[in-house]
């Protein structure tokens, strides 16, 4: 059975449970989404490495990532293969100079793993049919003025997002020393969502000197 390869679009608030995360997965070459729903801590190991932010101390992944690095172990790859009763079973291809080896995870803990090997995500077509979301039509028209650039729609939409960036934010009165030290307390304390916006903030000004 042939596998579908699938990229993180993206962690939102689970509208159905309080307290969760729905993660997004989609088609690399189709429209069709898959949404898991994973716990907070889950949802917080995946964003933080995704926004490589650097925690003082280990976390749970990151103790994996350096445990399987020292002993020789590779993960290639990460399957989701089977869905059971609103649950996504995954599985962890593990590879080392002896042989390869596969290991049952979680979904969560196997996406918050992969973005840390950066190992592809893969599941079948047969939990893609079961469980996929395709895009609506308003939803694709806009994926594919992002894509072509040549709606007026979207040069508007560029256009208020560079005014956007312009606008100053919550911490454009501080100094570059300033927010780099308050990113570091932002992540020492795991108050991750400050130190993302945290983060917005350096990357800006990042771009505003590129662009002098």
């Amino acid at each position: 059975m042939d596998k579908i390869k699938l990229d993180i679009i993206g962690i939102s608030y689970s509208q159905t449970q309080t307290g969760a995360y729905a993660l997004i997965l989609g088609e690399a070459e189709g429209k069709r989404r898959l949404p898991i729903i994973i716990g907070g801590f889950e949802a917080q190991a995946i964003a933080i490495e995704l926004e490589k932010m650097k925690p003082t101390r280990p976390l749970t992944h990151d103790l994996f990532k350096s445990f399987s690095t020292e002993f020789n172990v590779n993960i290639t790859e990460v399957i989701i293969y089977k869905f059971i009763n609103g649950i996504f079973y995954s599985k962890l291809v593990c590879e080392s100079p002896e042989k390869i080896t596969e290991i049952d995870s979680r979904t969560s803990d196997a996406v918050a793993i992969a973005v840390r090997f950066n190992c592809p995500i893969y599941t079948f077509e047969n939990i893609m049919e079961a469980t996929g979301v395709i895009l609506d039509e308003t939803a694709e028209a806009e994926e594919k003025e992002k894509s072509t650039g040549k709606a007026e729609k979207t040069e508007t939409k560029e256009k208020d997002k560079e005014k956007e960036k312009e606008k100053p934010g919550e911490f454009a009165s501080y100094t570059a020393k300033e927010l780099d030290e308050m990113l570091m307390t932002a992540i020492d304390e795991e108050h991750y969502e400050k130190a993302s916006r945290i983060r917005d903030e350096i990357n800006k000004r990042k771009e505003r000197k590129k662009k002098k």
